[in-house]
Parts: C-alpha cells; sequence; structure tokens
C-alpha cells in the first residue's frame, strides 16, 4: 500500500512537473505556429521568451504587480516580433540569419538591462501568479495536484490554444493567413495583404514567445537570470515540427519535452555519481531523435522561409 501511495505520488508529481516546465516552449511554439503558417520562420522565439522573462521582472519587481509584469513581457514580445517582421518582411533578409541575429541581440540586450535595472545578472525576487486551488478537482487523486493545482496562466494556455485553432481554421482571417503561407503570389492576387497579414502574424509570434517568459519568471521561478530560456525557445522550433504546424499537435509536443525535462531532474537524484549534464542533454537528445523520425511525415506551408516580393502591375 505504501509503494502504490509512493508510486502514485510520483507520478502527481512528475506530471505536474511536466505541464509546467512544457508551457514556456508551448507559448514560444503556438507563437511559432502563427508565423510559420503565415509562411515566416520565427527563429527568434529563443531571444522573445528571454525578452518576454525580463520586461515581467521588471515590471512586477517596479509594482509589486505580476499584471503589470506580464503586460510588460507582452509589450516587449511585441515590439521584438515587430523587429522580425521588419528584418524579414520588409527588408527581405534571410529568415534563418535574420532570427539568429535576434536571438543574439535580445541576449545581450537583456543581460545589459538587468544590470541596469537590477544591479545583477540576476533579479530580486519578484511578485508572482500562485497556484489556483479549483476546490473538488484539486483534491482529485493523482490528477488533482497534477492538472488541477497550476496558475493563471497555464490554464491561460489551454484557453489560447482553443483560441487560435478557431482562428486558424475556422474564420476568414485564418484562411488568409493559411494562404498567405501557402501560396502568397496566388493570395496577392486574390487581393490579400500579405505584408499586413505577415506583420500580424510575427506580432502575435512574438507576445505568446514572450509569455513563456512570462510564465518562467511570474509562475516558475519568480526571478530573471541572465540567459534562463536555456534553449527554450528551440526547442519550441522542434515542437511546431514535430506538432505539424496544428495547434494542439505543438501542445503535446511541449508537454512531452516537458516530461523529459521533468524526468532529467529526477535521474539526476536517483542516479548518483553520474554527472548531471548527462541528463540535462535528455530533452535535446529527445528532439533531435523525434525530428529525425518526423522527416518525411509532415509537411510545412509551401512557402515558408521564403521572402516575398510583390511585382509591379
Amino acid at each position: 500500500m505504501t509503494d502504490l501511495a509512493f508510486d502514485a505520488a510520483f507520478f502527481a508529481a512528475l506530471l505536474a512537473a511536466s505541464v509546467r516546465l512544457a508551457m514556456p516552449i508551448a507559448f514560444a511554439a503556438l507563437g511559432g505556429v502563427i508565423a510559420e503558417r503565415s509562411g515566416v520562420y520565427n527563429i527568434a522565439l529563443e531571444g522573445l521568451i528571454l525578452t518576454g522573462a525580463l520586461a515581467a521582472a521588471a515590471g512586477a519587481h517596479a509594482t509589486g504587480m505580476p499584471l503589470i509584469g506580464l503586460a510588460a513581457g507582452i509589450a516587449a514580445g511585441a515590439v521584438g516580433g515587430l523587429l522580425v517582421a521588419l528584418l524579414t518582411v520588409t527588408f527581405r533578409v534571410n529568415q534563418l540569419v535574420a532570427g539568429i541575429a535576434v536571438n543574439i541581440f535580445c541576449a545581450g540586450l537583456t543581460a545589459f538591462l538587468a544590470r541596469a535595472v537590477f544591479g545583477l545578472t540576476t533579479s530580486t525576487q519578484v511578485a508572482g501568479f500562485p497556484a489556483l486551488d479549483l476546490g473538488p478537482l484539486s483534491g482529485l487523486p493523482i490528477l488533482g495536484p497534477a492538472l488541477f493545482a497550476h496558475d493563471a496562466l497555464t490554464y491561460a494556455f489551454v484557453a489560447l490554444c482553443l483560441l487560435v485553432t478557431v482562428l486558424l481554421f475556422l474564420t476568414p482571417w485564418g484562411l488568409a493567413l493559411r494562404a498567405t503561407g501557402e501560396n502568397p503570389r496566388a493570395a496577392d492576387s486574390a487581393g490579400l495583404p500579405i505584408i499586413c497579414i505577415r506583420y500580424l502574424a510575427l506580432v502575435l509570434s512574438g507576445m505568446l514567445a514572450a509569455l513563456g517568459g512570462c510564465h518562467l519568471v511570474l509562475a516558475q521561478v519568480h526571478i530573471f537570470s541572465d540567459g534562463m530560456s536555456a534553449g527554450k525557445g528551440f526547442l519550441a522550433l522542434a515542437a511546431i515540427i514535430l506538432g505539424r504546424w496544428h495547434p494542439a499537435g505543438v501542445a503535446l509536443a511541449a508537454l512531452f519535452f516537458g516530461l523529459c525535462d521533468a524526468l532529467q531532474f529526477r535521474l539526476q537524484f536517483a542516479i548518483p555519481g553520474v554527472p548531471y549534464q548527462i541528463f540535462q542533454i535528455l530533452p535535446y537528445l529527445v528532439s533531435i531523435a523525434a525530428l529525425a523520425w518526423t522527416i518525411g511525415r509532415s509537411r510545412q506551408p509551401a512557402a515558408a522561409g521564403q521572402a516575398y516580393m510583390r511585382e509591379q502591375r
């Protein structure tokens, strides 16, 4: 009986940690889906997570209010998305190069601004969002602590995932966005504003990626530290491919990566004597294996990665 109780508690804790660790990846991947469906690779997800995290920490630190931190993080993500759009849509810079450049820029800028705001590259503890008590649901065995004892941002992701699914597949705007990502020239001939659609997609993508950074700061660690995104933006890119450019798919892929991350933390304690770095690479090894498995099994938007130049009429 004791062993069963221990196993149940372990499983519940593992699932809860998986959901929590998946959130930054899931938010960023959801933003990446919108961008890539419009035909633009947003490789800058890593930098946008970091930017959102710093802005959220600064806002919450200055006011003591996590909602202000959340608003600051989302606004910073919108600005970051606008920068990506300016480079890739207006100036038609190679999308991979532009994304890498923005990642490097964000890493340097956040380290500099963290010193300016906090005096160090690590902030003091800031106010955040506590776990919600959902009454009887939170008291359910295993599922209660695993699924119904999370913060408001986690449940907001579920709502956003449903909203993005509806927008992409059940609205005229979503049809226009997907047409832009499949054949922008035909969409342009039909009168769709390709530039505006891609700009809006990248701004929304930046805001969602920044929400991943907000979750890191306001719902997980309650501090900002230099480089705290720790590759989550790149895992989000893998989740987009593994999830086949669908909001529900990327949510499941992010949860899978969150499970791998939660497992590596527990393996460090379960198997002493093994260098912890061996376990830390587990999520990235799994992502490589998953991407190798999906080769030839998924199809990206046809015009993804291609700059569009409108022909003169």
